[in-house]
């Protein structure tokens, strides 16, 4: 299983911004990777925030269409997903993994980052 890492997430008041990052192990072919970001707040199933796949087309959830922009370096083996215009509903554990299709969660995921939101 690959390793990712996740980071950048924090304590932010509502309407704040963050730039979450995740950083894939060298050697691991990530710009063939179909990429995603999910989320998991408490007490509920992780979702599908935003995707990217290999060739950089963007696919967002409702909840943060207009808000939210996934990128990749695939020089750098990095995913980032900036969160603009936070809301207090954002509040979750953030990951990085592999996107393997609609409703298909990977098996394997790495700690996360936490991004809370107060109102």
């Amino acid at each position: 299983q690959v390793q990712l890492v996740e980071s950048g997430g924090g304590l932010v008041q509502a309407g704040a911004s963050l730039r979450l990052s995740c950083a894939a192990a060298p050697g691991w072919l990530f710009r063939e990777q179909d990429m995603g970001w999910y989320r998991q707040a408490p007490g509920k199933a992780r979702e599908l925030v935003a995707r990217i796949s290999s060739g950089g087309s963007t696919n967002y959830a409702e909840s943060v269409k207009g808000r939210a922009t996934i990128s990749r370096d695939n020089a750098k083996n990095t995913l980032n997903l900036q969160v603009d215009s936070l809301k207090p509903d954002d509040t979750a554990v953030y990951y990085c993994n592999t996107y393997l299709g609609p409703r298909i969660m990977p098996d394997y995921w790495g700690q996360g980052t936490q991004v809370t939101v107060s109102s």
